[in-house]
């Protein structure tokens, strides 16, 4: 039944790059007019247009990324989707065709895909990782390996030098492209009974870890609160403002609220920090602990 089905997949695919081969292609003014039909009232018939003209070069760039394991159909579909977003943000005055630039969004768009779906471990989570992850597997694809399917130490130096990442980075990836995710159900030694995830230590706060940051946040609240009452009610607005909120406002924005200068914010700020640390000092030993995120 599997093969079956992968059998009419493939006849699909088919089908449907023999048909992209048959579309028509765009001259400069008609892409450029599809494109602002589309940008300024929404046509859809003018994006389905756009992506039809467009399908042979989706599927000519889906093919250089076969090496990813990944259907060819679902390369193609992800690249139409580069297309779509090319056209929301082509601009048709510049003089440029929109197949050079849909080209780009469509192979980020693939790229983008196969990352996603190569594992469940996020490994390439920056630009430079991104381009060590698939210079890495074309390099694999075209044989360049040991016999062990390894890279060599050479070869390791060489891609680190060019593309600005350690050894380490290059090592690393390597190993997340050879070897598959593994579940953490399968079952460990003869006793089915085990799993891996029961070997994983449990690092999550206990009850009483959790008991005692909850005290000492109350601990810590009644501090501050005996300290701020020792303050003028504009002393009190300026450092709940400054210190003891989750967007923390600005001297001029305070300034301005209460009709003084920034300068003069500032000055005040001091003069209270100066008064709540004399109090705290008197309740606790490190008074600036209480302050820290």
């Amino acid at each position: 039944m599997y093969l079956n089905d992968r059998a009419q997949t493939a006849r699909s695919d088919r089908r449907y790059i023999n048909t992209t081969m048959r579309a028509p292609l765009l001259q400069r003014e008609d892409e450029a007019e599809l494109a602002r039909r589309w940008l300024e009232e929404r046509d859809e018939a003018a994006l389905h247009r756009l992506i039809e003209a467009h399908a042979r070069l989706v599927v000519r760039i889906a093919a250089g990324f076969r090496g990813s394991g990944l259907p060819m159909g679902e390369l193609v579909q992800e690249g139409n989707i580069g297309v779509m977003q090319a056209a929301d943000r082509f601009d048709p005055d510049r003089k440029v065709r929109f197949s050079t630039y849909a080209t780009w969004w469509i192979v980020a768009a693939i790229q983008n895909y196969i990352l996603r779906n190569s594992s469940m471990v996020r490994a390439a989570t920056t630009p430079k990782k991104r381009s060590l992850f698939f210079k890495l597997r074309r390099l694999r694809a075209s044989h360049a390996v040991r016999f062990d399917g390894r890279l060599s130490d050479d070869d390791r130096e060489a891609i680190a030098d060019k593309l600005g990442v350690g050894v380490a980075d290059v090592e690393l990836m390597e190993a997340h492209i050879s070897r598959p995710d593994q579940s953490l159900n399968v079952p460990i030694g003869e006793d089915e009974g085990n799993e891996q995830i029961d070997l994983l230590a449990d690092t999550s706060p206990t009850p009483g870890d959790l008991a005692e940051a909850a005290s000492g946040r109350r601990a810590r609240s009644d501090r501050i609160n005996q300290a701020l009452d020792c303050l003028t009610p504009r002393e009190q607005q300026i450092i709940t403002g400054r210190y003891l909120r989750d967007r923390r406002t600005t001297l001029a924005e305070i300034g301005e609220n209460l009709g003084v200068s920034k300068e003069r914010i500032r000055q005040i700020e001091v003069r209270a920090l100066q008064k709540m640390h004399a109090t705290l000092s008197k309740l606790v030993d490190h008074p600036e602990e209480l302050f820290d995120d």
